[in-house]
């Protein structure tokens, strides 16, 4: 069948049993990936209806801003305030890089999203055995919980700075109120960006306000953009935190789902036309997020290293804050922290349902399967918090970013391997120097993590880790046999 004009085309209703999928054909429901809104949002070309190329624009602008919330999120808050109050400004081509691996990720998911109508995570249970894709699903679940760490202690801290609410409470507050934000996808996924979007916009503000108090250096700081350096093992180890904390690989699943919210033509012309304003959304909302992220450490780096501190709280850094740019400074670094905590526990919570229905291909009630989410991340954070007396919130923060590095080959390389396939790509498969950046990005990412791995662990536990994966893969390789529904079904 011939899909229609969005023009003429009327939204979904949310309890629809089956919608139409990229072949034309009608799809079960759960098929379809954040069902409550998977193509909901009509949008059009420039040339329908004489429509300015700025109004499409408009209507595919979003997805990569609630992307670009991971890219500030309380985790880069941690890598970036170690970062600049031990190195300076030395760190910064980090970020750059960091940035441009995620911007050149994030445009393939979007791709990989508009063309097949399935997230990574369907195509990874659909691509991969059985064993795989659990293994594949276990490993994402520790990234999310590891980064929703990050992001529910911050809140925690945040509430505790601007009100005076001790950190437990604050968990479960945050636990409680992210669960409410999300209640505005039943409104419309519309609702639920602008909500994200005015939250980014608090963060860039109260960036912007507090860089012009600190007066930088900004020789120095463009220095440290462009001139790579690495001063010694510790940087190494912050250094990983960064890319772990900009390259997250639960984003790279959530965009992938969220581009199927926009209700567009399903041909190759309607694909392509989504794929170019997808793309223009990511790079400009990634690149925003650049600046944000940098302004983090370019304000560790003015502050805190031009003074010899080094910051291992975020209740110290508000602190030290208030005699060295004023009261008004260490208000706006808390509600900033607030923002940063609330809109990136709302993705990460969307993440979570997208990771959870896809690999599991289970459907369960939308407000259910939150709680779920939102449990595996406040859990972890109430025994942290409890077990340290809240202390040690920076490195808490670098270490869960380490641990979403760690993690991100095993997001990356099933990605290029999807994308690059022509029988799932079609005319839209990666070119051949799409694959070799790709490749050549998760095998940096995969290097620097062993070395890491290997000068804190010891040769042996590697090797050990090491051997445990081999012969994960040969088993599945040579000796799985899958039951006759587990082969048809992938």
């Amino acid at each position: 069948m011939t899909p229609q004009s969005p023009i003429l085309e009327t939204p979904p209703r949310r309890r629809r049993p089956l919608v139409e999928n990229h072949a034309g054909m009608a799809d079960a429901d759960h098929m379809r990936s954040l069902p409550e809104a998977h193509r909901t949002i009509r949008v059009t070309t420039q040339f329908e209806g004489g429509r300015p190329w700025w109004r499409t624009m408009l209507g595919f602008a979003g997805p990569g801003f609630m992307v670009a919330v991971g890219y500030m999120d309380p985790g880069n808050w941690g890598t970036d305030l170690a970062g600049g109050s031990k190195f300076g400004y030395a760190l910064l081509w980090v970020i750059l890089a960091s940035n441009l691996m995620a911007i050149f990720l994030q445009t393939l998911c979007a791709r990989m999203g508009v063309v097949t109508g399935r997230d990574l995570a369907q195509s990874c249970r659909d691509y991969y055995s059985k064993p795989t894709s659990v293994a594949l699903w276990i490993l994402c679940e520790i990234a999310i919980v590891a980064c929703d760490l990050a992001e529910v202690v911050g809140s925690a801290v945040a509430l505790n700075l601007l009100m005076g609410i001790p950190l437990v409470w604050g968990v479960v507050i945050t636990g409680l109120d992210v669960l409410i934000l999300l209640l505005l996808i039943n409104f419309g996924f519309r609702k639920l960006e602008a909500v994200v979007l005015t939250l980014v916009s608090a963060i860039g503000l109260c960036f912007a306000y507090n860089i012009y108090l600190a007066g930088p250096d900004w020789g120095a700081a463009a220095q440290g953009v462009v001139v790579p350096s690495l001063p010694n093992t510790e940087a190494l180890f912050i250094m990983l935190g960064i890319l772990g904390a900009t390259v997250m690989p639960h984003n790279l699943y959530l965009h992938s789902s969220i581009v199927q919210t926009r209700r567009h033509d399903l041909d190759d012309q309607g694909k392509q036309a989504a794929i170019f304003y997808n793309t223009i959304d990511t790079v400009v909302a990634l690149g925003l997020a650049f600046f944000v992220n940098a302004a983090i450490l370019v304000l560790a780096a003015a502050v805190f290293y031009r003074s010899g501190t080094e910051v291992q709280e975020l209740q110290q850094a508000h602190e030290l804050l208030k005699p060295a740019l004023g009261g008004a400074a260490a208000t706006a670094f808390a509600v900033a922290l607030l923002c940063s905590g609330q809109s990136s526990t709302i993705t990460g919570t969307l993440a979570g349902q997208i990771v959870m229905e896809g690999f599991l291909r289970i459907r369960i009630k939308p407000w259910l399967r939150r709680l779920i989410t939102r449990g595996l991340a406040i859990i972890p954070a109430l025994a942290v918090i409890v077990a340290t007396g809240g202390k040690d919130t920076v490195l808490l923060l670098v270490v869960s970013q380490v641990v979403l590095s760690m993690q991100l080959p095993f997001a990356i390389f099933p990605l290029m391997s999807i994308t690059s396939s022509k029988k799932r790509m079609g005319r839209f498969v990666n070119p051949l120097w799409a694959q070799v950046v790709g490749y050549a990005v998760c095998t940096i990412i995969s290097a620097l993590n062993i070395y890491l791995l290997w000068s804190t662990i010891g040769p042996l536990w590697v090797s050990l880790i090491a051997a445990v994966m081999l012969g994960f893969a040969a088993w599945v390789k040579w000796g799985y046999k899958p039951a006759q529904v587990d082969a048809t079904a992938a």
